[in-house]
């Protein structure tokens, strides 16, 4: 996808810090690396999320980071850019079983993604090689397009509509989104269960109510913070969240990812994908 298409139907997005969470400078700061330059704000005023011609650029989702910490040997495992106030795994409200399923998948080797399916809901914002975020004003929506993967891509309906009655199941949901002051507001819901809310493995169900907050503290992060909100996986809601990179000079390029592989045998990893999906 040719980006300065894009560049010209993308408008300024306003994002600033979400829900009060001190977390700007949370990419690693030493004496030898300069404070990061202000967000770019567009002609009205608002913190664009977007690249330009002359700031060519886009997300980089962090493989490693977390919604939850885990525990081992009774100490936090701190997981690279994700936010300080996420709770620890012992936190998190499992539902009966839900604990163990998301235990049995610590080796990845199951992981949807890699049998290039869509990355739904927080596993969208660590898929690698980058997210291309643009608003059109004309249709009243926001774009969340992925390089890697099988060119996945989100929108977000940005017009005051609500959600369809009976909407899904789907690997994405759907999405309304809003402004709450500079932080752009994700609303999901209509999921299937088909996919690993991230990386790690953390399990959900077709019940998800996924809300998702992005600001942007400065020219080099995006901040996202998810609240999970499925009673079907979990006793109550809960919230975590990472920080994304400014990717500078990374833009889409050819990326061929085919679901049907016939060769799960040799895949890293013992979960080869069911006959069904071969």
């Amino acid at each position: 996808m040719n980006r300065r298409i894009w560049v010209g139907v993308a408008a300024s997005v306003a994002v600033a810090l979400a829900g009060g969470v001190a977390v700007q400078g949370i990419a690693a700061q030493g004496p030898d690396r300069p404070e990061p330059a202000p967000a770019p704000r567009g002609p009205d005023g608002r913190v664009s999320f977007t690249g330009s011609p002359d700031d060519v650029g886009n997300w980089q989702g962090p493989a490693a980071a977390a919604l939850f910490y885990t525990i081992r040997d009774g100490r936090r495992i701190n997981a690279p850019s994700s936010l300080p106030t996420n709770p620890t795994v012992d936190e998190i409200p499992f539902k009966p079983g839900f604990r163990e399923i998301y235990d049995a998948r610590a080796d990845q080797s199951a992981d949807p993604h890699t049998r290039c399916k869509p990355s739904g809901g927080s596993r969208f914002w660590h898929t690698p090689y980058g997210i291309e975020i643009f608003e059109s004003p004309e249709t009243n929506e926001v774009f969340f397009l992925h390089v890697g993967s099988p060119h996945s891509w989100r929108v977000a309906y940005m017009d005051g509509r609500e959600h369809p009655a009976g909407y899904g199941p789907s690997w994405y949901g759907h999405t309304t989104g809003k402004w709450e002051g500079e932080t752009l507001v994700l609303d999901t819901v209509g999921f299937n269960e088909k996919f690993w809310l991230t990386r790690e493995g953390v399990p959900v169900t077709s019940q998800l109510h996924l809300i998702e907050k992005l600001s942007r503290p400065n020219h080099d992060e995006l901040i996202y913070e998810a609240t999970v909100d499925d009673p079907g996986a979990y006793t109550a809601p809960w919230t975590g969240g990472w920080s994304l990179r400014w990717g500078e000079g990374s833009e889409p390029f050819d990326y061929l990812c085919q679901e049907n592989n016939r060769d799960p045998g040799r895949m890293l990893g013992s979960g080869a994908p069911p006959e069904r999906d071969r």
